[in-house]
């Protein structure tokens, strides 16, 4: 693996700053034994509900990051920050624009040794993401490995997120992914529901991102935290 201030994650729990969080549910998801919470969302994202958040959250011991998606989103504070890049979107302002004019605002203030760039396939068209991005969700296989490719060899970046939100993916081509991947750690997200989607994601990827269920399902979101780290325990390898 990279040796990176998120290596060692198998499971993620993320909560959307916009959305309702009883301090019960916070209190359960952030004691659960996942590796870490990331913070971040594709609307209604603040820099006030962002700080409600963390102020929460740092009331645990578990790692806590932020993906930054807005200019005035960049809130100080967390243990680490995520920089989402969009890959198949023609629009560039997601690709370098919108990161481009937060580093002239905020470049000099920026933790550079606990910041990573994401970079996102987003492949459900249903997704608010891909929406606002206008990503090219449906890619061939031969596509999305040519995308893997220069994230990981070209551009080099640390984490390539397979997106599917809210519509669980192609495991077999999650998998293809993951074997194309020389340097980035792939974490994957969407449609994670109960302990066995959570396997099975665990089985491809090497991070599982685990979202929208923690709204509709507490219990069972809670249940993947075990599923991944009994796969990632006994035969995690790249």
């Amino acid at each position: 693996m990279n040796g990176l201030w998120f290596s060692g994650w198998r499971h993620v729990f993320k909560l959307d700053p916009d959305r309702e969080l009883s301090d019960e549910t916070l209190d359960r998801i952030c004691t659960s034994g996942t590796d870490a919470v990331i913070v971040g969302g594709s609307s209604g994202v603040t820099f006030e509900n962002i700080v409600d958040l963390m102020a929460r959250i740092r009331r645990y011991e578990v790692n806590c990051a932020l993906e930054v998606s807005t200019l005035d989103g960049a809130v100080p504070g967390f243990d680490g920050y995520f920089i989402p890049l969009v890959l198949n979107t023609n629009r560039a302002e997601w690709i370098t624009g919108w990161q481009t004019e937060g580093l002239k605002e905020y470049g000099s203030f920026v933790p550079w040794e606990e910041t990573a760039a994401q970079g996102y396939i987003i492949l459900n068209a249903e997704a608010t993401a891909a929406k606002l991005t206008e990503a090219q969700t449906e890619l061939t296989e031969e596509e999305l490995i040519a995308h893997i490719r220069m994230a990981d060899r070209l551009m080099r970046l640390p984490v390539i997120y397979l997106e599917y939100s809210g519509r669980f993916g192609d495991m077999q081509l999650v998998k293809r992914a993951r074997t194309a991947i020389a340097h980035a750690q792939l974490f994957y997200g969407g449609g994670i529901d109960n302990a066995e989607k959570a396997r099975q994601a665990a089985e491809a990827a090497h991070t599982v991102v685990v979202g929208n269920i923690i709204y509709n399902d507490l219990d069972a979101a809670l249940s993947t935290v075990a599923a991944v780290h009994e796969v990632a325990g006994g035969m995690y390898t790249r």
